[in-house]
């Protein structure tokens, strides 16, 4: 059996919507409850909910927690998936890059332009894809978007296209 260990920060993905504020925001869990829609007959995904708040919030000490839990789950040797904001994600990318610069296992950072269970979401896309990369894909860390996997010193996102695309920065 396989193990991924998913660590989720909140972002888009997880957004809800406040009929009280009319607002969407970032309020409770989601991404259990859509584990439970897939079929991993052979895979366990222990989720880890660290933060759930929007990545423009993210703090330098938000980043260094993700960072001390990842270095926690680390030398268990399993993949590992994180739920984030799409706004700051490749900053996370880069930071994790920095901080474990010999990374035995892929570490895959996903999110989502529009929240989970919103009409046209690209979140459960996004969740599927990123939990099968995380068990094809050696070790570093990756944005997997779009059905598309970047390195995450070579991605940007596109506000433009409202989605992520290659760079040549590294």
């Amino acid at each position: 059996m396989q193990i991924i260990n998913l660590i989720a920060t909140g972002g888009t993905i997880e957004k809800m919507y406040s009929e009280q504020s009319g607002v969407v925001l970032n309020s409770a869990r989601k991404i259990g409850r859509y584990l439970e829609l897939l079929r991993l007959p052979d895979c366990e995904v222990r989720v880890l909910s660290l933060l759930n708040k929007d990545s423009l919030e993210m703090t330098p000490e938000d980043r260094a927690r993700l960072v001390s839990e990842m270095s926690r789950l680390l030398p268990e040797g399993h993949p590992i998936v994180i739920t984030h904001g799409t706004d700051t994600m490749v900053e996370t990318g880069l930071y994790i890059q920095k901080a474990f610069p010999a990374l035995a296992v892929p570490v895959v950072l996903t999110g989502a332009m529009t929240p989970l269970g919103f009409e046209g979401s690209d979140g459960l896309q996004n969740l599927t894809e990123s939990l099968l990369a995380a068990r094809l894909l050696g070790p570093g860390v990756f944005v997997v978007m779009h059905g598309q996997v970047f390195s995450a010193d070579r991605v940007r996102k596109d506000r433009e296209l409202a989605t992520f695309v290659r760079t040549d920065r590294a």
